[in-house]
């Protein structure tokens, strides 16, 4: 009977404690919560070990959760002494079904919205998939206690969940993008970005390559010269890859004259970005033997989440000027934020939150590409000055608004003189000019996540005067 050490009960920590529990392993867990083990965990077998900062002497394996850093005081304990620690998906790949194959996604942004398309391919294709992993049900619940039987895994992983997963190979991987985040967790851009290489299995997997992010190129070119690597470009593809040709997604991977699959402006949410998601689930999709019609029929059937680049409201303010206020609350780091910025002619930014480790240089490059679109940026959040600072060296002629009121009353006042500032803009334009909320940054320190400051920014947005509802 293995001792295993449950660090973590939270969803993914409760759901593996079950599991490893059912299958005969002594399992305790770790929480600063005192009612961490729930009564069917006891009933288990599972036992409640305290708030650890040390290992206890006969422990033979930890299972964390995906968000502790190795720097945590109990997983270095346990790395010094030699034992090994893993997460949740680690232990769910160990005991899933061979025949069931994963097609996974990783990548600074635009992951969850790849896996959603992905996942409405595969049900376009008759296919019982289940979508789990970073923003999903934990895939462990899935695997060992699934609803109905999976023919396939659409899973979403994050660097966290990479990092402690050293075994996963899906059948498929694809790397969407790398820019800087997280290295507060990482401690440098390479360790991040060969963290979130992993997602082709060392080589074990298909690997699905952005051919237009330089760092995920240089990261296959890593990869065994035996590795099956499947490219996607915005551009025309050259054979093996898929792309864009005349407006058309085309695949050039399966069929080398370019089978066509649908047309660039039916990808729903709009913007070159979620084009790249679309060719990016598509390959996944095409790896798994899915037809092309299949591909086209999912990629209609996909409704975008909240709070990625919705428009939650208009303003008609005559003569061919216009207000609109989009929610991108997802968008918590300044890659994501870019390729919302660049999807709108004409923009008032609201941005700011927790950094996360991230300093003003980082958005130097985001601020230069966009700052002739900016009619202005209101500010919010507890680190906005390393924002304002990068604004200053970068586009110092835009108007910038600094907005110090804490939580709800922050957002509320920022969407405002936002929509003040974009309604005199438009109206000297006589078209129309976006506030768009896309923080570049993360919410806890307004906010209890980021559905809640897209909750807070969409009731704001539909109170302005003349709004109409979205």
């Amino acid at each position: 009977m293995r001792q295993v050490l449950v660090a973590g009960g939270g969803r993914s920590g409760r759901a593996v404690a079950r599991a490893l529990a059912g299958r005969g392993d002594a399992v305790r867990l770790v929480d600063r919560r005192t009612d961490a083990v729930t009564e069917e965990l006891a009933a288990l077998g599972v036992r409640y070990a305290g708030d650890l900062s040390e290992l206890p002497p006969d422990v033979d394996l930890v299972v964390t959760s995906p968000g502790w850093p190795p720097t945590q005081p109990l997983l270095a304990d346990a790395g010094r002494k030699g034992v090994p620690v893993v997460g949740e998906v680690e232990i769910a790949w160990q005991l899933r079904d061979p025949a069931v194959p994963w097609l996974a996604v990783t990548g600074t942004n635009g992951k969850t919205t790849t896996v959603g398309m992905l996942t409405a391919i595969l049900r376009a294709a008759g296919l019982r998939a289940a979508e789990v992993g970073n923003v999903g049900p934990p895939v462990i619940e899935a695997v060992v206690d699934p609803p109905e039987p999976y023919d396939v895994f659409a899973v979403e992983l994050s660097s966290f969940q990479l990092h402690w997963a050293p075994s996963v190979a899906p059948a498929a991987g694809a790397l969407l993008n790398i820019a800087a985040d997280h290295l507060d967790w990482h401690g440098s851009l390479p360790a991040y970005a060969n963290t979130k290489a992993g997602i082709w299995g060392r080589g074990a997997s298909v690997a699905v390559v952005n051919a237009d992010d330089e760092y995920v190129v240089r990261l296959a070119g890593a990869l065994p010269p035996s590795a099956r690597v499947v490219r996607f470009t915005l551009g025309e593809p050259a054979a093996g890859e898929l792309g864009v040709r005349d407006g058309l997604l085309v695949d050039r991977a399966v069929a080398a004259a370019g089978e066509p699959l649908i047309e660039a402006r039916e990808i729903r949410p709009p913007g070159p970005h979620n084009v790249a998601n679309a060719l990016a689930a598509a390959a996944l999709a095409r790896a798994a033997g899915v037809s092309a019609d299949a591909v086209a029929q999912g990629l209609r059937d996909y409704r975008p989440g909240a709070h990625r680049n919705v428009t939650v409201a208009r303003i008609d303010l005559g003569g061919g000027a216009q207000v609109r206020l989009v929610d991108d609350s997802k968008a918590t780091n300044a890659h994501a934020t870019a390729a919302s910025l660049t999807s709108y002619e004409r923009v008032v930014w609201i941005a700011g939150g927790l950094l996360k480790g991230a300093v003003a240089g980082d958005f130097g490059g985001l601020i230069g590409r966009v700052r002739d679109r900016l009619a202005g940026v209101v500010l919010i959040g507890r680190d906005r000055a390393v924002i304002a600072e990068a604004l200053r060296r970068h586009a110092p002629d835009v108007r910038v608004i600094d907005i110090a009121s804490a939580e709800h009353r922050g957002m509320a006042e920022a969407v405002d003189v936002a929509t003040d500032l974009a309604r005199s803009d438009a109206a000297a334009r006589a078209g129309e000019v976006v506030v768009l909320m896309a923080p570049a940054a993360a919410s806890m320190d307004m906010f209890r996540d980021y559905a809640e400051r897209g909750r807070v920014f969409a009731d704001a947005a539909r109170g302005q005067d003349g709004a109409r509802p979205e």
